[in-house]
């Protein structure tokens, strides 16, 4: 796994710059697709998360707001069907590996579409920035992986993953080796590591990369977000 060292004071503004270019740019991406991995049970939370109002739009709604804003090509992979769901339109496609997780879901999203790379991102984030997510698929356009390190660890549903990912997700599937944390090992991939300190002056608090596990969680949400009018 490849990463970068220190960063220096004037990488940080230029980050910073680039972000606010990308929050200001109308051109959608062409060249990454945007896979929402939207299949989890929510068992904590008690109740589908995908219908979870937050301040007056489902979870799901917001995910997909975010990448419409960025991506031409958005891929919805489920778990299975489920009533109800506006996808919008984007294309629509179902665990090619049954009860994989995540891991499963970012296997699909590649294997469905044509493109050299996907952005992957869990249906659960209200706080998603769509300047961010810009600053991600534009980090380095030859990586296979741009990913987050928090002080949580690596953080892989907010990354961008290439093709060459794939067969390395098949096999892990296959043998139900889960934790796509462990394909930021592999020695033939070319990993790019976003910093915490990097993403610090980006998204103050670091908000984009939390998600919503349980009813305290959707309470903290809600006392964040403005209500939408």
């Amino acid at each position: 796994m490849r990463g970068g060292g220190a960063t220096h004071p004037l990488v940080l503004f230029v980050a910073r710059e680039r972000v606010q270019r990308s929050m200001s740019r109308s051109p959608l991406i062409t060249d990454i697709a945007g896979v929402l991995i939207a299949g989890g049970k929510s068992r904590r939370m008690g109740r589908d998360k995908r219908f979870v109002p937050v301040s007056g739009r489902t979870l799901f709604e917001r995910t997909l707001d975010v990448l419409e804003s960025v991506f031409q090509e958005i891929i919805v992979v489920l778990a299975e069907p489920v009533p109800g769901l506006d996808v919008r339109g984007r294309q629509l496609v179902f665990d090619a590996i049954p009860d994989c997780g995540s891991l499963g879901g970012l296997y699909t999203g590649l294997l469905s579409t044509n493109l050299p790379r996907a952005f992957a991102v869990a249906c659960d984030m209200p706080f998603l920035n769509p300047g961010l997510v810009r600053y991600f698929a534009e980090f380095d356009r030859l990586a296979d992986i741009v990913v987050a390190e928090l002080a949580t660890g690596l953080h892989p549903m907010h990354a961008v993953y290439s093709q060459n990912c794939r067969p390395l997700l098949e096999s892990m599937a296959q043998r139900r080796d889960l934790k796509i944390q462990r394909l930021f090992l592999e020695p033939d991939l070319l990993v790019r590591i976003v910093r915490e300190r990097e993403l610090a002056p980006l998204d103050p608090g670091l908000r984009s990369f939390q998600n919503i596990n349980t009813p305290q969680d959707l309470a903290l949400a809600e006392s964040l977000l403005p209500p939408v009018s």
